[in-house]
């Protein structure tokens, strides 16, 4: 049980850090917030080291939308379908 606690609090963390990486890409698109702030720039950083190794194969395959990037969609719900394949898989042998 406790496996499975700490897998599903690490991939809730995942997610939290995938949802702030598209809300920061936003304000900094739309100019709300100044991305040369060094304050922006390291949260910008940390949240783009995370989660690009996980968006970049799946933009690989998206087709070109023009300006809407959906591999966080398509990231998310990868990660909800591991989380369900994951909890059903430690409750069957529990």
């Amino acid at each position: 049980m406790f496996l499975f606690q700490l897998i599903d609090t690490l991939i809730t963390v995942y997610v939290w850090i995938l949802i702030a990486r598209v809300v920061l890409s936003w304000l900094i698109g739309f100019n709300v917030i100044n991305q040369f702030n060094p304050a922006v720039r390291a949260v910008d950083n940390f949240t783009r080291v995370l989660t690009e190794p996980l968006l970049k194969p799946i933009r690989r395959f998206m087709p070109d939308l023009g300006g809407l990037d959906i591999s966080p969609i398509v990231l998310l719900l990868g990660i909800e379908f591991v989380r369900i394949l994951v909890f059903r898989s430690l409750m069957g042998t529990l």
